[in-house]
């Protein structure tokens, strides 16, 4: 399995992915998160010329897709229910989507964004149980409830890496 930045030539396949996505996603109790309209294409061709957008490959052929972003999520600067453990600059796992031919798609991703930062954010809907558990078991910590750009809550995370025994604090 490979990371790297999509390019526009991806675009079908990663609307690929997300389609799939999306009916994995309904099937598993979590009908309005993404429902059959979002991410849009006009998005994803956006998040593609940031930059932002990745592809996870298996023998050349996208299986997975995923945002990151650097710097502030201004849906981030709220908080309820809790608090962010530290101010400490993060990067922002968005939009991640599998066609589920590969496995280990959110811990790859998870990774990859730790090999960039030692701060890292996330957040989904309450009812998407599945990428719950594996935001969990990398280790990220639940931290309260954030509203996207549509005035819905989502559950927040962060994961921060472990401090290094013996390092001074």
């Amino acid at each position: 399995m490979e990371i790297r930045k999509a390019i526009p030539g991806d675009l079908d396949a990663i609307m690929r992915v997300y389609g799939i996505a999306q009916e994995f996603m309904i099937r598993s109790g979590n009908p309005t998160q993404w429902g059959h309209s979002y991410p849009t294409e006009e998005l994803l061709s956006a998040d593609i010329a940031d930059g932002a957008c990745y592809v996870t490959t298996q023998d050349g052929a996208v299986h997975a897709v995923f945002v990151l972003c650097f710097g502030g999520e201004p849906t981030y600067r709220v908080i309820e229910n809790g608090a962010w453990p530290n101010d400490l600059p993060y990067v922002t796992i968005h939009r991640i989507a599998s066609d589920g031919i590969v496995h280990g798609v959110f811990r790859a991703a998870a990774d990859y964004s730790a090999s960039l930062c030692d701060h890292i954010r996330v957040d989904t809907h309450a009812d998407n149980r599945v990428m719950q558990r594996r935001i969990e078991a990398y280790g990220f910590v639940k931290c309260g409830t954030i509203y996207v750009a549509d005035g819905s809550p989502r559950i927040a995370y962060q994961w921060d890496r472990p401090a290094k025994r013996g390092a001074p604090k």
